[in-house]
């Protein structure tokens, strides 16, 4: 059996899903069709902050909320795929995009849609409140909620392993 915190040194890069990860699933509906998502600032550091210690980054997600690109492109992620109908096309097309392996692929998905890419990554991954065929099939499952800093404790995780978490360049934004 193969060490998690060891599997962590070959990650390269991530891919995550949208719902049920970066927020805790719940919408708010306007009467216009627009969905409204409550996300965790804590998550966005961790996440420009890969970025910029240049790990490229997928999102993943079936939502097609234009606020939800705009939030990613924010933070620095390029590869937002919305209304993803089939998260294994966007999840190939992102590693032909960077010349990744799909075991140098960190992901972490919540429900169902996730599944067949969570197969194939190098790592799954999911928050603690993740479906329970998902948590089945992941290497690690956070302590925290979707939501409520999941994403930044796998980061985390990742950029210790590799040495790039507390250096000068975590002290700005």
């Amino acid at each position: 059996m193969s060490n998690f915190k060891e599997n962590l040194r070959k990650i390269k890069a991530f891919a995550f899903d949208v719902d049920g990860v970066f927020s805790d699933g719940n919408l708010l509906l306007y009467p216009n069709g627009e969905h409204l998502r409550s996300m965790n600032i804590k998550d966005g550091y961790a996440v420009q902050f890969a970025i910029k210690k240049e790990y490229p980054i997928a999102i993943i997600t079936g939502g097609n909320s234009e606020s939800v690109r705009m939030r990613f492109n924010y933070l620095g992620v390029t590869d937002v795929y919305l209304r993803s109908s089939d998260k294994m096309d966007d999840f190939k097309d992102f590693l032909a995009k960077y010349d990744l392996e799909p075991d140098e692929v960190l992901y972490m998905g919540d429900d169902l849609p996730d599944y067949e890419v969570m197969n194939y990554a190098g790592i799954a991954t999911c928050p603690s409140d993740a479906a329970e065929e998902i948590k089945a099939i992941s290497s690690y499952i956070s302590n925290a909620k979707g939501g409520f800093g999941c994403v930044r404790d796998i980061i985390e995780q990742v950029l210790r392993i590799h040495g790039k978490w507390m250096d000068v360049d975590a002290m700005h934004w």
